[in-house]
């Protein structure tokens, strides 16, 4: 399954395709997140400029486009308030620990919580310092399951396409947040459960979003096309995979709208589709596959037919034309969401 994916972050990228930018998800999107403290973990640091810079833009010299950049640099002001409680938080850490070192009986305890706290605070600083650097082009970065991407949709009630905030990882029809949590696999979308599992959003609720790598965890020995000898443990690699040709791949997706609940407030989630991996995917040890759709086939995907299945069908299993090069992945790879 598709657990990782470099995107396309910035929402300009599909305006290219015709998306229009749905400034109320987004406006929702960074109060939601700001109030969670999670503006920074779970929003793309691609996305968060370009919603920034929306006032540069004609389209958006209005009221709306306003309250867009309001709402945003209001998240990241707040962001960076809650990075410097969290300093200030294990500063103090640090000088408890340090004060029960000098005492005159140090304990084990109190140096492991000194290193704890001198990690944390590090951490804290090297996001704040990574916040200032807004202007940093970044025009792809990873997801991961639990963060927003741009999703470009076919709006139900008014048939434009739409590029929204999603969450990757899709809440499927009558699930409740706690039945989430107990399967929490639902960012993968297999082709041969569409009927089944995904039945009431294939057909329905199309949407792509535009990526450049996927990633997959494999076991070293898999990837090896060997087995495990005797007493050989299972050692996970990750490993990223690039169409080869080079080019963009819309990955087909399917999606579906959380309604208000409680304190948890409406939003968007999507999962990508999977099948059958092609020979090179298979050799390198995965037993999946995204699906980028072809580029002429994304009105007729956008815009399924519930009645006729089988031309969505169709459109999956007619892929674009590539061999997918695989290479580990490198520790802390360029364009992860930090």
């Amino acid at each position: 399954m598709c657990y990782s994916a470099q995107i396309y972050s910035d929402f300009r990228k599909y305006q290219r395709l015709g998306g229009k930018l749905d400034i109320d998800a987004y406006v929702k999107l960074a109060g939601w997140t700001k109030a969670k403290g999670i503006w920074i973990k779970s929003v793309p640091k691609g996305t968060r400029i370009a919603l920034l810079e929306v006032s540069e833009q004609p389209e958006f010299q209005d009221e709306h486009g306003a309250l867009l950049f309001h709402a945003v640099s209001d998240a990241e002001v707040s962001a960076i308030a809650d990075l410097d409680a969290e300093v200030a938080k294990q500063e103090q850490r640090i000088a408890d620990a340090e004060a029960k070192l000098a005492s005159a009986r140090p304990t084990k305890a109190a140096e492991k919580e000194l290193g704890a706290a001198k990690k944390k605070r590090d951490a804290a600083l090297e996001k704040i310092e990574a916040e200032k650097r807004l202007d940093e082009p970044r025009e792809t970065e990873r997801i991961y399951p639990g963060h927003f991407a741009p999703v470009l949709i076919r709006d139900p009630a008014t048939g434009e396409r739409m590029v929204v905030p999603m969450r990757y990882r899709c809440r499927l029809p009558g699930w409740t947040d706690a039945m989430e949590r107990l399967k929490p696999g639902t960012y993968n979308a297999r082709r041969d459960k569409l009927s089944t599992v995904w039945k009431q959003l294939f057909g329905h609720n199309h949407g792509i979003i535009a990526a450049n790598h996927f990633y997959e965890s494999v076991s070293l020995h898999r990837l090896q096309q060997r087995e495990l000898v005797p007493g050989e443990r299972d050692i996970p690699v990750e490993i990223r995979f690039t169409p080869d040709p080079p080019q963009e791949m819309y990955l087909a997706c399917l999606w579906r709208y959380v309604a208000p609940e409680g304190d948890e407030p409406g939003f968007y989630t999507f999962a990508v589709i999977t099948r059958d991996p092609p020979p090179e995917v298979l050799a390198a040890g995965h037993d999946r596959c995204v699906i980028p759709i072809r580029e002429e086939n994304l009105e007729a995907w956008l815009n399924p037919d519930p009645k006729s299945l089988s031309a969505s069908y169709a459109i999956l299993d007619n892929p674009i034309d590539a061999y997918y090069q695989h290479e580990l992945a490198k520790k802390g790879e360029e364009g992860e969401v930090v």
